[in-house]
C-alpha cells in the first residue's frame, strides 16, 4: 500500500494510518531527513526481526538505530556519562546525525546490539516526526541502500520494489542520497564511524 502523506503538513488521518499498522506489528518504509528507511516500532520483536531479513543482517550482531521524540525520550532510552555528548547533541538535533549510545533498560533485548548499545536519532523531517509522536515509543530507522551502494530517493520506486513485503511505503516527496553522519560516543569519547550529511566540525 502506497499513501501520500505532505511533507510540510502532515495529515492526522493518515499518520494514525501509519501508526495503526506499526501497532500492529507491521512494517513500513518512510522519509526521513536524510534517507527513506525501513520502520517498525522498536518494541515489536517480529517487525524488528522482520525488517533485519530485509537488509541481509543478523538480528543477535546488528547495531540498530531509532528515532526518539526528543531529547528527553533519548534520555530514557540511553546512557550518557559525558556532558561533552549531551552538548553536541543538543547543539546538532534535531538534524542528520546518529548517536551510538550504551543502551539503557528502557531498550528491548531484541533492539540492543551484542555491546548493549544503541543508535538514536532525532530527525528533522516532519512526517517521521509526526508518527513517532503519535506512536508514544521509538521508530526503527534503517536505510535501504541498492547494490550499486547508492539509494533510494523516489518513493513509487521503492513501492515497486517492496511493496509487497512491507505493509505500507509512506510518499513523503523525493529523498535524499546522503545518509546521516554516525558518531560513537558509547564510550564518552567521539567516534566517527561514517561522514554523513551532518557537518563533523558541528559537534564540537
Amino acid at each position: 500500500m502506497l499513501i501520500s502523506i505532505h511533507p510540510e503538513t502532515p495529515q492526522d488521518r493518515l499518520i494514525q494510518q501509519a501508526v495503526d499498522i506499526l501497532r500492529k506489528g507491521g512494517v513500513i518504509i518512510y522519509p526521513t531527513d536524510t534517507l527513506y528507511a525501513f520502520g517498525c516500532s522498536i518494541m515489536e520483536k517480529k517487525a524488528v526481526i522482520q525488517v533485519c531479513r530485509l537488509k541481509n543482517l543478523d538480528p543477535d550482531k546488528a547495531l540498530l538505530s531509532c528515532i526518539c521524540r526528543d531529547l528527553k525520550d533519548i534520555g530514557s532510552y540511553s546512557i550518557q556519562n559525558s556532558t561533552e555528548v549531551f552538548k553536541s547533541m543538543r547543539k546538532v538535533l534535531p538534524g542528520p546525525y546518529t548517536f551510538i549510545l550504551q543502551a539503557s533498560k528502557e531498550v528491548p533485548r531484541h533492539f540492543q546490539s551484542k555491546h548493549k548499545t544503541v543508535g538514536v536519532r532525532l530527525v528533522d523531517n516532519a512526517i517521521a516526526q509526526a508518527i513517532v509522536d503519535a506512536l508514544g515509543a521509538p521508530l526503527l530507522s534503517a536505510s535501504i541502500p541498492i547494490p550499486e551502494d547508492t539509494y533510494w530517493v523516489d518513493p513509487r520506486d521503492l513501492h515497486d520494489t517492496w511493496g509487497k513485503q512491507v505493509d505500507l511505503v509512506v510518499d513523503g516527496g523525493m529523498g535524499d542520497v546522503i545518509p546521516s553522519t554516525v558518531v560513537d560516543c558509547s564510550e564518552g569519547e567521539f567516534e566517527i564511524i561514517r561522514e554523513g550529511k551532518g557537518p563533523i566540525e558541528n559537534l564540537h
